[in-house]
């Protein structure tokens, strides 16, 4: 199978999120995900949520990895790998927000939207990896702006069905 990998060194600052997110839509464009697909936007938010957990949680630089998988078989779309490794030792601790609460549902929106995810050792730190797989179904989010005055972001999950 043959896999193109690019990467993007991400420094320990929130303000790289947005930076990450730009970077990540030109990659995808480059490899055949059109901007206005499902597939980019779920890609987008799982790369927003494990970036953020990267430099807001370990106040560590990172290194952001996309890996596009060849089909294995005739007709077969592939996989999308996303990989965010930083230099914590500490592993991943999913949260669970309570109804108001304006953090802690990142780990929680990548179980819910990649079709595998994981952590594992690497180097002196760890990678936090999530895939989705091109053929499948994609859940598409909607963020609705709250009333709360902070801005509070629900998301308002749909199935979309993604062509393969």
């Amino acid at each position: 199978m043959q896999v193109l990998q690019v990467q993007l060194e991400v420094g320990p600052d929130p303000a790289e999120v947005g930076r990450a997110r730009r970077w990540a839509r030109s990659r995808l464009v480059g490899s055949g995900i059109r901007d206005d697909e499902p597939l980019a936007e779920t890609l987008i938010l799982l790369i927003s949520e494990l970036v953020t957990n990267a430099v807001v949680h370990t106040g560590c630089p990172a290194v952001l990895r996309m890996l596009f998988g060849a089909a294995e078989t005739a007709g077969a779309a592939g996989t999308v790998r996303v990989e965010v490794a930083d230099t914590s030792c500490r592993p991943p601790q999913q949260r669970h927000a309570a109804g108001e609460d304006t953090g802690g549902r990142g780990l929680e929106l990548v179980d819910g939207l990649a079709d595998r995810w994981g952590w594992q050792p690497e180097g002196a730190g760890k990678q936090i990896w999530c895939e989705v797989d091109r053929g499948a179904p994609v859940v598409q989010v909607q963020m609705q702006v709250g009333t709360h005055g902070a801005g509070v972001h629900e998301p308002s999950p749909a199935v979309v069905t993604h062509p393969a």
